[in-house]
């Protein structure tokens, strides 16, 4: 899938041209994650960050981490091993 911005639209963010990319990926995983419509790993590989960079960014960002109760037996499971 390719999603077309248009010029004026890109000059307008005040970006350096090198990092456009990377923030609108981080962008659009956040929202879509806020509403719900990514899981936490999918939204991470979406802005190229690991699971922890991600949440880290949601808790700089005040922006509530979805926690399901199979998320919490994996943390578990993790946790012993």
């Amino acid at each position: 899938m390719e999603i077309v911005i248009p010029d004026d639209v890109l000059v307008s963010l005040k970006l350096p041209k090198s990092e456009v990319e990377r923030e609108l990926k981080l962008e659009l995983a956040l929202i879509l994650y806020s509403r719900g419509a990514l899981s936490l790993g999918k939204a991470a590989k979406l802005a190229g960050l690991t699971k922890r960079e991600f949440i880290e960014e949601l808790a700089r960002r005040r922006i509530p981490r979805h926690y399901t109760e199979r998320e919490l037996e994996e943390d578990l499971d993790f946790a012993r091993g």
